[in-house]
């Protein structure tokens, strides 16, 4: 008789039995089932050859792939992403489950858990013949009780169902059949051989799903009791051990009734076995279940910082240290109980939080906030913030792109910089020699004819028409920075070489398309994200070293070793007296008399800014920094799909934005403001490098005259690819 025969059999005659405590039903039921488990005992027995011998005729393919060994795999763990803090942002699991030693799980819940599922546990070997014998007999007369497998069969179980990756293995697994339950027999068997008792319940109470989506016992203490298992009174112990028989059914958050039920049944049970008295079990029966119930939310949504969260989750799956795919990283995250510790500043992410959120509501369907907060020389990611919320509800304005950090992070493609790209123009002039006092007649339009400016490939661009929004006049490098004059621009870019700019820009982590070298490329034609140009500005105030984003600080794996350090990676964009003359001519929009700080920007720190508008009002920009925090603001157009759209006619809280107030001072400027003036709090009122000292001003010259503007009239060989870059800018 095989082995599913004889449970059938068992079953069948404890089922056949009148719930009587008579002698003659209780000693006839015993002697049936005393022939019976000689028939199991054998089957035990049986060497493995003839194991495969005796299954592989009525088995599948998927049960003989089954090992013959159980081996000792680590079983999937809880990854925990927290801030540079320490304190908790997220979890990442398949399977919530953080391992603990045995001497960390309170006595009590061991004991009762060997009291309702295995009471003989350390005096049998891995098969209870006695004890199942009992517990039938005891099913059939007093009603359930107590199980018939052994922790150590059931502990194979548990095992072949956790290491399964797939549907198949998992049925081939759980499926009643007589290969697998010889099979498990047989591998308990060999398990106990190979382990101490203490060994195996550690990784039972380990392995053990209580339901509700907590694996293991500390998942389990901490998310129906809030507490750690080594601090589970005899109440909550026998609610847990209650559990593993049928999670589904008696779970408290579900049915807590049958929960209550189970619960005094394993208190009942611990009694009777000497594990606590009658008094303490009449006690805790008359109590109720006592829940206090701390959730573990999988992954970003609801986090305390989402799409913090969420960029470093997908910058976590393109790195090497976790594995060679993008599968096998996902894996590690969501199974290798690893511990991230990010740069995110909890502190600075509620305040660029509530910035954000109190600017632009989620439900403002045609426009999208965001602020990112990078620390300079060091590429530290501080803050990610967007209006929209993560998650699915259309309704509710929530959304799953990532609106502020570049596409292969969160699926958007940016949005026009607008006049932010000005301080790339200065840097490449300065890095090309031309003075800061250089001056330029700038009227209020001007013509750059076709060949103008050449791209990196020397090819020319087409003509281009230029306006100013702000004032005109003459203007040098500090006044024509500090008012945004388009015009001016146009002339430094020429002076200073469009590839320069270009390069310049690249220098400092933005990806610039081949189509995007254009005339108005100073001012920001190119699609950015608000991450891209957080660092970007970082590196003038780390005194000209870019260091790319770097949300991830240090990864640990389950044992607490380090699987990677990550370190600063920087490298020099502009001389130490280039950035300090950027600064000295930024740190005019933020102090009296600038467009910023007449839009309430102000700090009680050092710190400057650049403000840009979009062509079309697609975007407004606040790029501003300290020389410990940059931060880059942004309000921009989106349509349904994500793609920028014009902000012009757009209601934000309610009301409609018109598109001569559309600006990057007045929009996004208030935005980084009621965050900087939160986040000032944490930083050190140090001051910037100072310039260079000035040189004499060279003489004006005149956008007609210029020897520049004569000089290179190339046909262009192109037609132009993007507009004409005279977007409204910062008044």
């Amino acid at each position: 008789m095989a082995s599913d025969d004889f449970r059938d059999s068992l079953r069948r005659a404890a089922q056949s039995e009148t719930r009587s405590n008579s002698k003659s039903v209780l000693v006839a039921a015993m002697a049936r089932l005393a022939g019976l488990a000689g028939l199991l005992v054998a089957l035990v027995l049986i060497p493995t050859t003839a194991l495969v011998a005796v299954t592989v005729s009525n088995a599948t393919d998927d049960v003989l792939n089954l090992p013959l060994e159980l081996e000792d795999q680590p079983s999937a763990q809880t990854t925990r992403l927290l801030a540079s803090n320490g304190e908790l942002i997220a979890y990442f699991y398949n399977e919530n489950r953080q391992d603990v030693p045995l001497d960390k799980i309170a006595p009590i819940m061991q004991d009762a858990l060997l009291s309702i599922e295995d009471a003989r546990f350390y005096e049998h070997g891995a098969l209870d013949v006695k004890g199942t014998l009992r517990a039938l007999v005891n099913n059939a007369s007093d009603g359930q009780t107590q199980g018939g497998s052994s922790i150590t069969q059931q502990l194979v179980k548990l095992t072949l169902v956790s290491q399964a990756t797939t549907r198949e293995q998992v049925q081939a697994a759980t499926k009643k059949s007589k290969a697998r339950k010889i099979r498990e027999l047989k591998l308990a068997v060999e398990y106990e051989s190979k382990h101490t008792k203490k060994e195996i319940l550690e990784r039972y109470l380990n392995l053990a799903y209580f339901g509700d989506g907590a694996y293991g016992i500390s998942a389990a203490a901490y998310h129906y009791f809030s507490k750690s298992p080594n601090e589970l009174n005899a109440r909550q112990a026998a609610t847990l051990a209650g559990l593993v028989k049928n999670p589904v059914e008696f779970d408290p958050n579900v049915y807590p009734e049958k929960a209550l039920q189970r619960r005094n049944t394993v208190l009942a049970v611990m009694a009777r076995l000497g594990k606590i008295t009658e008094a303490q079990s009449q006690k805790f029966q008359d109590q109720g279940l006592g829940l206090k119930v701390t959730e573990f939310p999988n992954g970003c949504v609801s986090s305390k910082a989402e799409f913090s969260c969420d960029y470093v989750r997908r910058y976590l799956l393109l790195q090497d240290a976790l594995g060679s795919s993008v599968k096998e990283r996902q894996v590690r995250l969501e199974r290798g109980g690893l511990t991230i510790k990010s740069n995110i500043d909890l502190g600075m992410q509620s305040a660029t939080d509530k910035a954000v959120s109190s600017t632009v509501r989620a439900t403002d369907n045609g426009a999208i906030a965001a602020l990112a907060s990078v620390e300079p020389g060091t590429g530290k990611v501080r803050a990610l913030s967007q209006s929209r919320p993560m998650g699915r509800s259309k309704k509710k304005g929530q959304s799953f792109i990532n609106f502020v950090v570049p596409r292969k992070y969160g699926d958007s493609g940016g949005f026009p910089a607008g006049s932010t790209f000005k301080a790339f123009t200065v840097a490449a002039a300065l890095k090309n020699g031309v003075d800061v006092g250089q001056t330029y007649n700038a009227p209020k339009n001007m013509t750059m004819p076709a060949g103008t400016y050449k791209a990196c490939n020397g090819y020319g661009t087409a003509e281009w028409k230029v306006s100013n929004s702000t004032t005109s006049g003459t203007k040098n490098m500090y006044s024509g920075t500090r008012e945004s004059v388009n015009t001016y621009f146009s002339q430094l870019e020429k002076r200073a070489g469009l590839c320069n700019v270009v390069k310049a820009a690249e220098s400092m982590g933005i990806t610039v398309p081949d189509n995007d070298q254009v005339g108005p490329f100073t001012l920001g034609v190119t699609s950015v994200s608000p991450l891209d140009m957080a660092a970007a500005y970082a590196t003038f105030a780390s005194g000209g070293q870019y260091c790319k984003p770097r949300p991830v600080n240090e990864i640990l794996d389950a044992n607490n070793n380090s699987i990677k350090k990550y370190k600063p990676v920087c490298t020099r964009a502009l001389t130490k007296d280039q950035a300090a003359q950027i600064n000295d001519i930024l740190r005019g929009v933020q102090e009296p008399g600038g467009f910023g700080y007449s839009n309430g920007t102000g700090l009680k720190i050092p710190s400057a800014a650049k403000t840009g508008t979009a062509q079309d009002n697609q975007s407004v920009w606040y790029n501003g920094y300290t020389p410990e925090l940059a931060t880059a603001s942004m309000i921009a157009g989106v349509k349904k799909n994500g793609s920028p759209r014009s902000l012009a006619g757009v209601k934000i809280k309610g009301a409609f934005l018109d598109f001569n107030a559309v600006g990057g001072s007045s929009l996004a400027g208030p935005m980084w403001a009621k965050a900087m003036q939160k986040i000032q709090d944490q930083l050190a009122p140090v001051n910037f490098d100072a310039p260079p000292k000035r040189q004499p001003s060279r003489r004006v010259l005149s956008a007609d005259t210029s020897r520049d503007a004569r000089r290179d009239t190339t046909p262009d060989t192109r037609k132009p690819t993007r507009g004409t870059g005279n977007g409204r800018d910062d008044d």
